[in-house]
């Protein structure tokens, strides 16, 4: 399969005048010089999906946010950017190789939406896309792309939920990033609604904010949430036309996907591939295929859908046939597993990983996280029992109970489909049949280089509270931080 370059070049683009020779701004133009109704239309036909995760259809959110604007305060056009799935460094090289199509498809929706700012949420670790981003505003800036726009970079915290929608709005408001309960439609980066008292309620927030839905005497503006990626698709589909981007990919998943692949293979690496293209060449496109002498056991598709066994390799990359083996296409990071990995060991890493990044306002969630956690752990270590096991299959039943966010249902869902496909390796453990093993390290990906990944050694010393303490306060996060703004 061969590697494609939309999204991603085959060279960095240093500068502004190098991206207008490839054609850059072409899509501000035409946007400028459409019908806002028309270019979401565009969007709409390309059939365009957001590339954070969920895959929410581009035009119909840009259409939600257009028909509820607020007739007191101007729209605002947040760029996801918080990338922290294990597994998963697209986003990053995105930005370093081309952050000028990024900003080019903010633009187009701050035309598009009526928002008079932009603002590219990241994270102040990604020091390398900080400076290409600031760099790259300050030409826009000069060369007058920006018009009445106001561009700025947020630099925010290293936790995973930063980039859950809801919580990085929270942290753009100065709080920390805990998520809200969200409705259909949502309003407002900074806090312009009234406050509730009752925050039990379906419309009350942990951070104290008030909830919209369309109409009403709200006027707190509705807010536009996209992903790099995404929003990196937008210039060309406006320049060129809804049926070139269908030219790649499948008729459910038009378009192209960057793709992570790393764990146990031969070079880990980020590509951008033809939505539909099978599994197993994925892998060995990217990556050039698993270790040498070793076989591919598993997948697992960063920590946010169910492990992908070696029997559904050649299933195709996409939204619609990764849904159909019981799986997800997430944010297209892949951690391959080889037959010398223990499943047990995988599954206590994925769990800690996520009991850990829980914020608390969930209390199962964050307390039956940390006995799945715990006990998977215990098991993993072969110091663990058939009780453990028993706690392990019951808390999975219940971490999810009430959950405001998808992480709790990532838990589930990980851990779940591991005990289902691999329940003999876990039972083994809890036989104390299986040599000991410790939980595999899963977290953020720091850097993907010269066919090496680095992942963040440091999340082993994180405690639940989510300090680096050398001992855990006991307290979740939002009790830690209750009536406390982030720093």
């Amino acid at each position: 399969m061969t590697v494609v370059h939309r999204v991603l070049p085959p060279e960095p683009i240093e500068t502004l005048a190098d991206y207008v020779k490839t054609g850059g701004g072409k899509g501000l133009s035409a946007a400028r010089e459409a019908d806002p109704d028309a270019v979401i239309a565009d969007l709409t036909a390309s059939g365009l999906r957001g590339r954070g995760g969920a895959g929410f259809p581009t035009g119909v959110k840009w259409r939600t946010v257009r028909d509820n604007r607020s007739p007191v305060e101007p729209s605002a056009v947040v760029v996801n950017g918080a990338e922290g799935e294990p597994g998963t460094f697209k986003d990053r090289t995105i930005l370093r190789l081309n952050p000028f199509h990024v900003l080019e498809g903010a633009l187009i929706a701050a035309h598009v939406v009526g928002a008079d700012e932009v603002i590219v949420g990241v994270k102040r670790s990604f020091e390398p896309e900080v400076a290409r981003l600031r760099a790259a505003i300050a030409e826009l800036v000069a060369e007058g792309w920006t018009d009445s726009v106001r561009v700025t970079v947020f630099e925010g915290p290293g936790e995973y939920l930063y980039g859950e929608e809801t919580a990085l709005l929270e942290v753009l408001d100065g709080r920390h990033p805990f998520p809200r309960i969200a409705p259909p439609y949502r309003r407002g980066v900074e806090e312009v609604v009234e406050h509730t008292d009752d925050v039990t309620s379906e419309s009350g927030l942990s951070a104290h904010v008030e909830m919209a839905g369309p109409g009403g005497d709200m006027v707190a503006p509705p807010t536009l949430v996209d992903n790099v990626e995404t929003l990196a698709n937008v210039p060309r589909i406006v320049a060129r036309g809804a049926a070139w981007f269908r030219t790649e990919g499948t008729d459910e998943s038009p378009g192209t996907i960057v793709c992570t692949v790393t764990g146990a293979v031969r070079r880990p690496g980020v590509a951008e591939l033809q939505m539909g293209t099978p599994l197993r060449e994925v892998i060995e496109t990217v990556a050039g295929g698993p270790r040498r002498d070793r076989q591919i056991k598993a997948v697992l598709p960063g920590v946010s859908n169910t492990v992908i066994g070696a029997e559904l390799l050649d299933t195709p990359v996409s939204y619609e046939a990764l849904a159909a083996v019981g799986s997800g296409l997430g944010s297209a990071g892949f951690i391959v597993l080889d037959d010398a990995v223990d499943m047990t060991a995988v599954a206590a890493g994925a769990s800690r990983f996520l009991a850990v990044e829980s914020c608390g306002q969930c209390t199962p969630c964050k307390q039956d996280g940390l006995q799945i956690a715990d006990r998977l752990a215990r098991l993993s270590r072969s110091v663990g029992d058939e009780h453990d096991l028993e706690v392990v299959e019951t808390r999975v039943l219940t971490v999810a109970d009430e959950a405001r966010c998808f992480l709790a249902n990532q838990h589930q869902l990980v851990v779940s489909s591991i005990l289902q496909r691999f329940g003999d390796e876990v039972r083994a453990h809890a036989s104390r049949r299986a040599d000991p093993a410790e939980p595999e390290l899963v977290a953020e990906l720091v850097d993907v280089a010269n066919g090496d990944a680095t992942v963040d050694a440091r999340h082993r010393d994180k405690q639940p509270d989510w300090s680096y303490d050398d001992v855990d306060s006991g307290k979740s996060p939002a009790d830690r931080f209750a009536d406390h703004r982030a720093e």
